[in-house]
Parts: structure tokens; sequence; C-alpha cells
């Protein structure tokens, strides 16, 4: 029996042209489905693909006039309010009736809508016995007169559409699309996030999944299906959206013949109406994808989470026990550790047959070295922004994983630069992947993601294909042997660079030398830093007073930094002893004007002794720390008898080959001259027989190398300053003089001349129980522009005899000058021009007619120069030019000569003149 007139129920699909599906109003869940045949017409049936466990079955193609009579039915019914009468039922529950739209059954009959469109038959055999199949007979007869539909001429083949249910090759179909919207229809939902569409015009039927996302499903469990929680709700809530409409269709990747994509309706974008109605979320496999953002999936899923809609309903954030203070700060970085800043390194440990090697990850691990020096040189000791992602409790250990304390995980940014993202974007460190349910990550994790596809897209740091840099690095920390061997390099080296590894308390730290390649053990020298604790058999001693406050201050100062450190010995143990220098300021001077340490009577021997005694002394009147209880005692003076000694003379014979201004000089042992020569014959020939390559040689401080000297000869070199410009200061190591040169001129040290072969032969000395007095009168004349060796007495304010003004140059006679000087005044009937001027004179401007290389260019004084008002001639031209390298000139004749020539009084050469080539020509030249 028909069911009562004005049944109503949502409209849910259209599975042909005279069947669809209705839904009643959602009431706390999905409403439940009915299907409903319309009674007394028949259309078109739409294709049907094979059945698979069938093997005889075959694809059934459309009937003529099948999918148009489908469409318009979805175009009048989608999403629209129906009406519906149930006329019969079949015994297998079919249900047929009368389909009205709107809310009763005074709407349009759908039936007589499709009959009179020409897309749907009267079904044969039904006698035309009441109102309703009159109705249909008259609109089909009214439509077989207008040809319309199945009436129009022809078999209808057109249409019939040509389905394609399979894409023979779907990453290239995805990519010919190029990520353009394609029109679509929504066929079938399987669940909230993947659906099958029909993309038009060319009836591809495929399998969309929704990028970035996921819903959850249905398990198949025996001959049934088993909705997770939520499943059978995110169905509907893309079924009641998306189910047959038209909507356009991103097709963005292809992932095990499952095509990505992103639905687009004019009413929204399902993926984030999903995440933000707690429907779905996030997947980071599929994420990277998503054209449209990243950012606005994890906004709309972490919008859910917030409220705890559906799926997050027992949803915790990581961070709910912590102020917002403290969850976003600016932080200092006082270290950087192996390269873990919200990702991970990739390790591969040494090659385990090599038992009796210890694993250093820092070194041995690919790439963690590097990972550490780009956070090292970007981070330590700048200002960073840190916004905290989640709190990682602590864990305790399994057989395989190690225990780990609370860790706060964060993400670190400099600049607006993630440090994360940069060290991932360099093949440094790789992204980890997470449980999908586990939500502690970092808030930037997509970028993370993107970083490390580009970083494998163009073979970086760990994804390269290149052999994995070596590190072979020397520790000498404790071993007294190789300390032994290392220290008279290092003691010769001067300042050498280095990076502080660790600070095991205030003035004893771990190092690392870049150009020795070695770790070494430091101590501070002319200091006593309170002793830490320290754990020895039996017990624990505990640390002296403030020596957890001098190591804090140590480990702030120079952790991780470049500093310079001078060795000056070692101890019994192996550990190097010296001082440490970082931007100028000497560590242990640091921690004495701290009051952090005391000085030690070593110090007396060190030049840093009055800046020492001068912190404690200021330390000591502060009365801080190691000083607070400080008291001055009085001094008692005390007559000291010292016992007269005799002294022994150790006379060795030397060659002296430099002089420097403040009367240091450097000499070569006679007894090494010949290994000298020897070695300077061999070095010339291999270079003579290799030439090194212009250019080729960048110099650094502190590098050895060869230099050209003037004579066009190559010498042993050490580089101490590199100006801009291209200007390298260099030490002549044999020698003992400087020059300044261009790059072009120098060329890497060959290694079988390296000072390690034979050590530098110039030795420095200075003359014991003198001090050289400051020359005080050496005063740069501005009339003069050089610097005279006597007070220039032209500089003396004195006033014109005319008119009582001062003289602007002065009117008092120079010492050279033989008559007296008048004032420049108008007034003046002597004003003649200052018989100063800023002229070289001529012998100091030619070459030695002994020697065509050697040069005397230092300008003459002023005051040198002839004038026509000296009644006496110039005192420098008094002798023969006493300079063995240099003659006066022949146009400059002296027959008046008398006195010596005051610029070459002291017995050294020119400036200018450079070294012989040897030990016995240099001495010589002296």
């Amino acid at each position: 029996p028909p069911s009562p007139a004005g049944s109503s129920g949502a409209r849910g699909s259209v599975l042909s042209g005279c069947a669809i599906i209705v839904r009643g109003q959602p009431r706390g869940g999905p409403p439940p489905e009915r299907q409903i045949n319309l009674s007394n017409i028949r259309a078109g049936s739409l294709a049907r693909r094979a059945n698979a466990s069938q093997p005889d079955s075959r694809d059934t193609p459309d009937e003529p006039w099948g999918f148009p009579a489908r469409e318009f039915l979805r175009k009048k019914l989608i999403g629209k309010e129906v009406c519906f009468t149930v006329e019969y039922k079949t015994p297998q529950g079919r249900e047929y009736g009368m389909v009205y739209l709107g809310k009763d059954t005074n709407g349009e009959n759908i039936a007589e809508s499709l009959v009179a469109e020409g897309l749907a038959s009267r079904r044969e055999g039904i006698r035309a016995n009441n109102p309703e199949q009159s109705r249909l007979a008259e609109l089909e007869e009214q439509a077989r007169s207008a040809k319309k539909g199945m009436w129009s001429e022809g078999t209808g083949s057109h249409t019939v559409r040509d389905l394609k249910y399979t894409l023979e090759n779907p990453r290239h179909f995805v990519d010919s699309l190029h990520q353009k919207p394609v029109n679509a229809i929504i066929e079938h939902v399987r669940d909230g996030s993947v659906v099958r569409a029909l993309l038009l015009p060319d009836f591809y039927l495929v399998t969309v999944m929704l990028s970035g996302i996921k819903c959850p499903t249905f398990k198949r469990e025996a001959d049934s299906e088993v909705p997770e929680p939520f499943a059978a709700e995110a169905k509907f809530f893309t079924e009641s959206r998306l189910l047959q409409r038209d909507v356009q269709i991103v097709l963005e990747s292809c992932h095990n013949q499952n095509i990505l994509g992103t639905i687009l309706h004019p009413n929204g974008n399902i993926t984030e109406l999903l995440l933000k109605e707690g429907f779905a979320r996030c997947v980071d496999w599929s994420i990277a994808v998503y054209t449209r953002g990243a950012d606005k999936l994890r906004a709309a899923e972490r919008f859910a989470k917030e409220r705890k809609l559906r799926i997050w309903r027992d949803y915790v954030a990581p961070t709910a026990n912590l102020d917002q203070k403290d969850k976003q700060f600016v932080a200092k970085v006082s270290g950087a550790g192996k390269g873990h800043v919200g990702s991970r390194g990739t390790a591969r440990g040494p090659d385990p047959s090599d038992k009796n090697r210890k694993l250093r990850p820092l070194y041995d691990i690919p790439y963690m070295f590097e990972a550490r020096e780009f956070l090292r040189k970007k981070l330590i000791g700048k200002k960073v922004n840190v916004s905290v992602d989640y709190i990682r409790p602590a864990s305790s250990a399994t057989d395989t994983v190690p225990a780990f304390s609370e860790r706060t995980c964060a993400t670190v940014s400099i600049g607006g630069i993630n440090i994360a993202e940069a060290l991932v974007s360099k093949g440094l460190a790789t992204v980890l992947r997470y449980r999908q349910d586990d939500d502690q990550r970092s808030a930037h994790y997509d970028e993370l993601l993107a970083a490390e596809a580009r970083a494998i897209k163009n073979g970086k740091g760990l994804h390269s294909k290149k052999e994995v840099p070596i590190h072979r690095v020397a520790d000498i920390s404790g071993d007294t042997q190789k300390a032994k061997q290392f220290l008279p390099f290092l003691q010769r080296a001067g300042r050498s660079e280095a990076v502080v590894e660790y600070v095991f308390s205030g003035s004893r730290l771990k190092l690392f030398l870049p150009k020795e390649t070695c770790l070494i053990t430091f101590l501070l020298a002319g200091i006593e830093c309170p002793r830490g604790a320290r754990n020895v058999p039996g017990l624990t001693q505990e640390g002296e007073p403030f020596s957890e406050e001098a190591t804090l201050f140590t480990k702030e100062l120079v952790l991780q930094r470049e500093v310079e450190v001078e060795v000056e010995s070692m101890d019994k143990a192996g550990n190097f002893i010296g001082w440490l220098h970082i931007e100028g300021v000497n560590l242990s001077v640091a921690l004495v004007e701290q009051a952090l340490s005391r000085v030690h009577f070593t110090a007396e021997r060190s030049p840093y002794c009055k800046a020492l005694l001068a912190a404690q002394d200021a330390a000591k009147q502060r009365k801080e720390k190691v000083w607070s209880h400080y008291e001055e005692t009085p001094v008692e003076e005390v007559v000291q008898v010292l016992e007269e000694k005799e002294r022994t003379a150790n006379y060795k014979p030397v060659f002296v080959t430099e002089i420097t201004d403040d009367l240091h000089f450097y000499v070569q042992d006679v007894e090494t001259g010949a290994q000298l020569e020897k070695l300077m014959e061999n070095m010339r020939a291999e270079v003579g027989a290799h030439p090194p390559v212009e250019g080729s040689f960048v110099p650094r401080r502190g590098d050895f190398c060869i230099a050209k000297f003037v004579d066009g000869e190559w010498y042993r070199a050490r580089v101490e300053k590199v100006e801009s410009g291209g200007k390298v200061h260099i030490f002549y190591i044999d020698y003992g003089n400087k020059e300044t040169l261009p790059p072009s001129r120098l060329a890497p040290l060959p290694p079988a001349f390296s000072p390690r072969v034979l050590p530098p032969q110039a030795t420095e000395y200075t003359f014991a129980f003198i001090q050289v007095p400051q020359d005080v009168m050496s005063v740069l004349c501005p009339h003069h522009s050089v610097t005279s060796a006597l007070l220039c007495a032209c500089h003396l304010t004195v006033r014109c005899h005319h008119c009582s003004a001062p003289c602007p140059r002065g009117s008092v006679p120079h010492p050279c000058h033989s008559v007296p000087h008048s004032c420049h005044c108008a007034a003046s009937p002597h004003s003649v021009p200052h018989p100063c001027p800023s002229v070289p004179h001529p012998c100091h401007s030619v070459p030695s007619p002994s020697q065509p290389h050697l040069l005397h260019t230092v300008p003459c004084p002023p005051w040198a120069v002839p004038h026509p008002h000296h009644l006496v001639p110039c005192p420098c031209h008094s002798m023969p030019h006493p300079c063995p390298s240099v003659t006066p000139h022949p146009s400059v004749p002296h027959p008046q000569d008398a006195v010596p020539c005051p610029h070459h009084c002291v017995a050294r050469p020119c400036p200018s003149v450079p070294p012989r080539t040897g030990a016995r020509a240099m001495a010589a030249h002296r």
C-alpha cells in the first residue's frame, strides 16, 4: 500500500535518471538513507564497470540519453528538499513512488518533468486508467511531437560517454595539467578525505585523495566495515557538501597510483573545512604537495585542537603548563651542540673492524662537524628568538635507547631565519619523522620538510653523492710524548688560532687548533684559579669557593669562540701552559679583574705581569670574591744582601742579520749556516723546476710561505698580516727582516723545506740590563712632512721686528741653516720663501753604482736641502756617504765636506736594503 502523501527528506544523490537516494535531517549523526525509484517511467541505464571477481563480466556502456537524464535530475534535485510517496514495494525491498520538488505534493512532479523533456518514457504495459498515467502519456506525446531528447532524430550515440576507468601513467597525467583547476563531478565518497570524481570533459573516472589531510576511515573486518570514531560523521560531512556537485579539482601529485588533489567548491575548500571541524588531521607525507599553503592547514587543525572538536576531544597541548613568557623569549647563545636544533643528523660511525679506535662523534660521524661549525659561527654569543614548541618528558632506558632527561624543544631563529630550516637546507641535518598521532613537533615542521626536499633535489651535504669529508684530528690531551713533540713548534708559532671546545674549570680548557688539526688541554698561565669539585677514589672532593663562578665566567667569555693562544711551556701531564686572548682581552687578566683568581708567582717572568698585578691590586681594594676576607699587612723593609757571583760568559759565533729600531737584533748560528745554504739551494732548484702558479696562494695570518725578494730569489717567510688592497706583511724567518709584498710574489712553502725540517734560523735577541730611551724629540714637522730626529726650530713662535706680529712659519734659524730666516710679512724687506721645502735630496733617489738593485729611497729631511742663503755647506754631505750601498750623486760636489752625515751614524744598512742570499753574504754585508 502507498505511504501517506507528504513524506519528505533531504536530497542525497541521484543514481540514474529514474532512481534517487534521500536522507532525513541529521540529528546527532548521519541520517538513514532511502532509495526511491520513480514509478511508471523508465530512463536509460548508466555505464557500469566489470566486476573484478567475475572473469566473464565486461564493462557496460551508457544507454543513449541515460547520462543526460541523470544530469537533469542531479542539477534539479542536488541540495534541494523533496517530498515523496511510496506506491508499492517489491519482494526484494525496492520502493517505487513519486517524488515532488518542495515540502509537499503540490511541487513539481519529477517523473513528469523527465518525460516532458524526452529523457524518460512511460513503462509499457501500464494501463492508463488513472490521472497520473494519463498525464504521463500526454507529456510523452508532446515530447515525441517536439522531438525532444530520446525522440529526436538519430540514435542518441552522442549522449553515450566514453568513460576511462584507469590511467596508464597517472604521474604524467597530473603533470600535464600543470596544477590548473579541472571541472569535475563527485560521483562517490569513500570516506571524508577520499572521493571518486568524474573529470570533465574527457570523462576520466579517478580516485582523488585530499592532499595534506586524512579522515577516520572504515576498517574491513570479515564481511563488514567497522568505522573508526567519527568516520561516518566525516563521510557525511563531505557527502552533504560535495556528492554529485559541480566542483573544481587541482591535481597536485601522484603517490602509489593514487592522485592527490584539492577540491574547490564555490562555498569553500573542503580540506580546510574538515580540519577546522575536527574531522581530519594533517599528514606529513602529503602536506608538502598542498599548493595553497601548508600553514593554512596547520592553522585550521590548531583551531580544532584548541576547541577540542571531535577527534581532538581528548587533546592536551604540549606546552599547556607554560606561561606565554616562557613559550617565547629572547636568549643569548653560549654554546652549540652537535647540530641538533629541531632536527637531527644522520650518523654513520667508523669502520667496526677497527676495534682499537675510539668513536669521536663530532669528527667521525659524517657532516656532524660541519653542522656544529655552522651553528657555532652563526649563533655563538648572539641573541636569538626562542619559541618553545613542546616539552618532551623524561624517558627511562631500554635495551636499544638510553635514558633521556626532560628536554625543551623549541624553534630558534635569528634575523627572521629559522636555524633548523637553514641547517636542513644545507644538507647538514635530516627531519625527524613522527608517528601520525604524535603532535609534539616543530611549529614550522612543514618548512623543514620542504627544506629537506630541496636539499635532496640539489644533492647537498648528507644527500650528496660525493665522498664524505674526513676529519683527521689528533687528540694529544694528556699524551706527554705527543705533547713534547708539539711543544717546540707551538712555542715558535707565537700566537696560534684556536677554538675552545670545552671548559673544565676557570683556568683549564680544551682547545682545537685548526691549522695543526689537534686537540690539546690548555692551562692559563700566570694565575691560580679556585679548584673545582673532583671525584677521587672513595670520595668526592668539594670545590673551593668561587670555583663555579670562575668556570661560568670562562664559559660565557670563550666557550666555542675563536681565540688566540701563546704556548709557553707544558706540565708533566702533557698539558700546555700559556696565554689565551679573545678580541684583545687576556683571559688571565680578566679572571683576576673579576676577583675570580689570584696572580701566581710565575707571572713575574711574563710580559703581562704589570697588567696582572694592577688588576689584582684593584680587586684587593674592592674586597670582592676571592679577596672578600683580604686584610692588608704592613710591609717590612728587608735589606737584601746579594751575593756577588762571578759571571761566566758562554760565547758562540753568530751572524747578525737584522737590527730593529728598538735595538733588538736577529742572528744566525754559524754552525747551521751550511745547512741553511744547502736548504736554500735545494728549495730554489725545486721552485725553478716547478714554478708556482701566480695567484694560487691565498695568504692567511700565520701561514708559512716562500716570498720572492727584490733580488729575484725565493726565501722562506711567515705571513704576519693581510691588508685590504693586496698588501701582505711578511717576516723572513731565516733573516729577521720584514717586508710588504703583493700576493703575486708569494707561493706555498714546499713541505720538504718547512720549519719542521729546518727550524727558522733567525733568532731574536735584545741587550741585557739596558733600556732604550723613548725618542721624545721625534716630532712630525707639518711644514717638512718628515719626522725629524732633532727638534725643528722653525716652529718656535717669534714676532716680526717690523710689525711685531707672530711669524707664521717662525724666524729662528734652523740648525742646518747658516743665516737667520726673514719673516713672511709684507712689511719685511727680506720676505723670502721659507728655506725648508719638502724636496728629497738628489743623493737619496739614485741607484748604487756598485749594486744597481740597491736603492736608498728615504727622503732627506727638508732642512738638509742646500739653500742659496746658506753660508756653509749642508752637513749632510760633509763626507762620502757612509752607507756601503750608496755613493754621492756625481752631480752634487761637496768640496767642503768636514763632518759626518747625521743620517747614517747608526751602524746598520738603509731600511730599503734587502738581505743577501746567505748567511756568509750577510756577514760580508755587515
